[in-house]
Parts: C-alpha cells; sequence; structure tokens
C-alpha cells in the first residue's frame, strides 16, 4: 500500500462522527435531518469518532454451570403485588424482582404521584423502597406525600443527580424496589456531555439496569417525552428496559389512561384507568360512569357507544352540535374524536341521507375526556350528528357500535359480545349493531339488539326502534344457522 493511501486511511479513520441525540444515529458528515428519526436539527457532532475495532474476547471460567430448565426456581421471578389494582392489571400482575419499568408521559399527567403512591404501599407491604428524585427537591417530594398519604417508615428518600451517588444509596439501603424521577436528570461524570443526551441516558439506564437484574432489585425509572408524544432518548432505552408504560391524559381532566407498551411478562392490550385528584391518584375499576353525562336522559345531539381500552370495554357518551352558518367555510371542530372521521361521516350524512348540513358549523366531543380512536364509535357519532341536525332524540338506554363506511354501510367491528355484555350490565336495554355480526346465543338477556344494514336505517332505528325488526333469539334461528353450517359443509364435500 502507498503512503499516500495509508495517509487517507489514518484521515478517515480520524475523522469525526457526527450523532443524532434522538435516536443515537450517526452519520460521517453533518445532516440537518436524522436519517433514522427524520427529527430535524438534532444531528450533532461527536467526539468519538474514528473506526471500530474488533476484538476478541477470551473465554472465561464459568461461574455457575447450565442446568436443565425443569430445574431452575422461578418463585424468585413471580410477580408481587404493588399495592395499585389498576397498575398491577397493566403489568400482568405486579411487579417482577428485577424487572426494569419505564413509565414515560406529559408532564403534569401524574407520573410522580402515581409512582410515589406505589412506593408508599410497598413499604407498608415490609418492603424496603428507595426513591430517588431529580427533578424535586426532598422537602417537596415530602410536601406531596403528605397531601396523598403516601408517608411510610419503610419509604427512603434521595435527592440525587449523580449515577455514582444512587449508586452508592443502592448499596448502603439494598432496596427491594427503586424508583428514578427522572432518567433524564441523572448523569454520570463518566460520560462527558450533559444529562438527558444520548450518552449519558445510555450509561445511566445501564448501569441502573445492571444493579437491578443483579440484586433481583424492582425498578422504575420516569422517561420524559418529546412534543410529539414520544418518549424522548435513545430507542436503545425501549429495547433494554422490561416493561414501557405509556402515561396518557389531559391535564385538564381527572382520567388517566397507563397502557403497556412493551411488556415481558403480561400483556401489552391492557389498559388501567386511573382519576387524578386533589389527595392523590386511584384506580377506577369501573370508570364508565365518568363518559356519560346523563346515562337516563335522551337529548338531541347524543349518542352512547361502546370502545374496547385493550380487553376492557367502556361505555362513552358522543355529543355534536350542528348549527348553520353563513361564513364560507364551516367550522369543523372535535375534541376526543379524530377529526377526519368526522369530516368523513359528515360527506356520508350529506350524500347517503340528503342531510342539509354542508353549510353548518360541526362540532363533535367525547364527555370525560376519553379519546375514541376505533372505528367502532362511526355509528354513535353519526347519530349524534344527525340528531342535531334533525333535532331527534334518541331512545333512552340504547348504544350505537358500528363502523360507516363510505358506501353508507354499517361494517362488522371485533369483540362485539364483549361489548354488549358490558352495555347490558350497566342498564343498557337496546343495542344498534351491523346486520348478521353476531350469533344469537351471544346476545345478553334483557337486550334488544336492532340490526341495521345503513346509515339511513340506523337513524330510523334510533329514533323509532320499532321502526327496525328487532333480532329475536328463536329455536327457529339456531335451527336455520345449524342448516346453513351444514349447507356448506355439503358445498365444499361436493368441490372437493
Amino acid at each position: 500500500m502507498s503512503s499516500s493511501s495509508r495517509a487517507s486511511g489514518a484521515k478517515a479513520a480520524q475523522k469525526p462522527a457526527y450523532r443524532c441525540i434522538e435516536c443515537g444515529w450517526s452519520a460521517v458528515r453533518w445532516v440537518g435531518r436524522c436519517g433514522e428519526c427524520q427529527a430535524w436539527g438534532t444531528v450533532q457532532e461527536s467526539a468519538a469518532g474514528g473506526a471500530v475495532s474488533v476484538r476478541t474476547t477470551p473465554a472465561a471460567v464459568v461461574g455457575q454451570a447450565a442446568r436443565p430448565i425443569g430445574q431452575i426456581d422461578v418463585d424468585g421471578a413471580r410477580a408481587v403485588r404493588s399495592g395499585v389494582g389498576e397498575l398491577d392489571r397493566v403489568l400482568g400482575g405486579g411487579l417482577v424482582p428485577g424487572a426494569v419499568v419505564l413509565v414515560a408521559g406529559e408532564p403534569g399527567t401524574g407520573k410522580s404521584t402515581l409512582l410515589l403512591d406505589v412506593a408508599a404501599r410497598g413499604a407498608r407491604a415490609g418492603r424496603r423502597v428507595l426513591y430517588v428524585t431529580g427533578e424535586e427537591s426532598a422537602g417537596q417530594v415530602r410536601l406531596r406525600a403528605e397531601r396523598i398519604g403516601a408517608l411510610a417508615d419503610g419509604l427512603y428518600l434521595a435527592a440525587e443527580t449523580d449515577l455514582a451517588q444512587v449508586l452508592a444509596h443502592v448499596e448502603q439501603l439494598a432496596p427491594d424496589v427503586l424508583i428514578v424521577d427522572s432518567v433524564q436528570t441523572v448523569a454520570s461524570a463518566q460520560v462527558d456531555g450533559s444529562a438527558g443526551n444520548v450518552s449519558q441516558v445510555r450509561e445511566v439506564a445501564g448501569a441502573l439496569i445492571h444493579a437491578a437484574k443483579g440484586r433481583a432489585m424492582a425498578t422504575l425509572l420516569v422517561g420524559h417525552v418529546t412534543k410529539d408524544g414520544s418518549i424522548a432518548g435513545p430507542r436503545v432505552l425501549e429495547h433494554l428496559v422490561d416493561v414501557v408504560l405509556q402515561f396518557d391524559g389531559d391535564r385538564h381532566n381527572r382520567l388517566r389512561l397507563v397502557r403497556a407498551v412493551k411488556n415481558r411478562y403480561g400483556p401489552t392490550d391492557e389498559v388501567g384507568c386511573f382519576e387524578l385528584t386533589d389527595a392523590g391518584i386511584e384506580g377506577l375499576v369501573d370508570p364508565s360512569g365518568l363518559f356519560l353525562s346523563a346515562p337516563n336522559r335522551s337529548v338531541p345531539g347524543t349518542a352512547v357507544t361502546v370502545t374496547l381500552e385493550g380487553r376492557r370495554p367502556l361505555v362513552c357518551e358522543v355529543q355534536a352540535l350542528l348549527s348553520p352558518t353563513k361564513a364560507p367555510t364551516p367550522r369543523r371542530t372535535t375534541s376526543g374524536l379524530d377529526s377526519a372521521r368526522a369530516a368523513m361521516i359528515l360527506a356520508v350524512l350529506t350524500k347517503h341521507v340528503k342531510l342539509p348540513i354542508a353549510d353548518h358549523e360541526c362540532y363533535a366531543a367525547t364527555v370525560g375526556g376519553v379519546r375514541l380512536a376505533e372505528p367502532a364509535a362511526d355509528l354513535a357519532l353519526a347519530l349524534a350528528m344527525a340528531g342535531s341536525a334533525l333535532d331527534l332524540s334518541p331512545t333512552s338506554g340504547t348504544v350505537a357500535i358500528g363502523e360507516v363506511g363510505l358506501a353508507g354501510e354499517i361494517r362488522h367491528v371485533t369483540g362485539l359480545g364483549r361489548r354488549l355484555r358490558e352495555a347490558a350490565r350497566l342498564g343498557f336495554t337496546g343495542a344498534i349493531v351491523p346486520r348478521g355480526c353476531i350469533e344469537p346465543d351471544e346476545i345478553p338477556d334483557g337486550l334488544n339488539l336492532l340490526q341495521v344494514a345503513d346509515i339511513g336505517a340506523a337513524i330510523r332505528a334510533a329514533g323509532s326502534p320499532r321502526a327496525v325488526v328487532p333480532f329475536q333469539r328463536t329455536e327457529q334461528s339456531k335451527a336455520g344457522r345449524h342448516s346453513r353450517a351444514a349447507g356448506r359443509a355439503g358445498a365444499a364435500d361436493r368441490r372437493a
């Protein structure tokens, strides 16, 4: 190799690298937009550049021999209840010793209040809990603990932002549960950069995870979120931890929802419901009452539906107000609903039901701060809009479940049996659903099922249930179902 080529290779090896402070993506030259997370202005020069050396690690002496899987002790890996039922529901039973849980959410949603309550309940249950705060002083946390009744003898509090000091507290106290609020405020002196950057977050999280696994210590880390609601910091942080919980809620409403984005010890389709008050945060075993303004009163422009948050069915009320305007562009405003689907339903009502609402302003919202994102709420929103435009009061005690298509048809939705059972449990006596979407034996007792095929029939059924023939559970319908099944089987045999 010539001297010029060796010099160019050495120059390339010493060339500085550029790294994204959000996701850790690296490049050999500066770019304005990250090639991984597509964020603007996050690529900065990194001091650690050059070529990556490949080393061969020598074999070490085995400390503990591998054993057959049937001889592994599982008692130490069983979940321990945290004392908060709704949080245990999301976690899959409780906190697993050695598990690392990342709790992320917007400021002011109640993350610190919930974790302080969990810490106090764990301390009262006989566990030693260490709460490390990096954003507030110890006095501020003590005042919050007094306000929510979270004072306990086994709860230890430390205000630290240095990783070495945090690990020293862990070494001294040997806690069963460690809570760090938050991981972006803790920094290591061994790593360059300020607290919260990619290198610091990776180093701090790695050290805490190593301590949690080595001591069988359940660890909960509070994480910040970006402006778009995603978890701040490198994506490797989400891959390293065992559980990622997303804390959702509007600071102007008292409802808070906790979802499991990632869970190695349980399901990811469970949702925990909490109510944030001045006295703290409390779990809601039956939160459906928060989403109904007047269950026994029928008002034009309202409709009730049943949504699925994970596995949990929630009865929610949708309200709509249509008002004529002389403005050239009528206003369309939504709260808790998808604005695009609301505009689509308005177009369907204008085209297929012939409602003269093109020059009407539309305001649609949910009750209680719940957000309805699934298509199963389309039918309730369409009935609320039509009821406001026609001054039509829906039948009291009726829920509407279904997806509205562009051709005006009502489509099937998933989990209809679970939704209907929840509506019947809360005292609803009628349900407007898509036609042919449920078997007769799945209809709850006492619930009158009205099956409709299009949006026009749904509006008639909401105003007058007698206009649509209800679906009855009869022996004749069951016999017809069995005969149809036998006919399909015979047709398949003939094709074979």
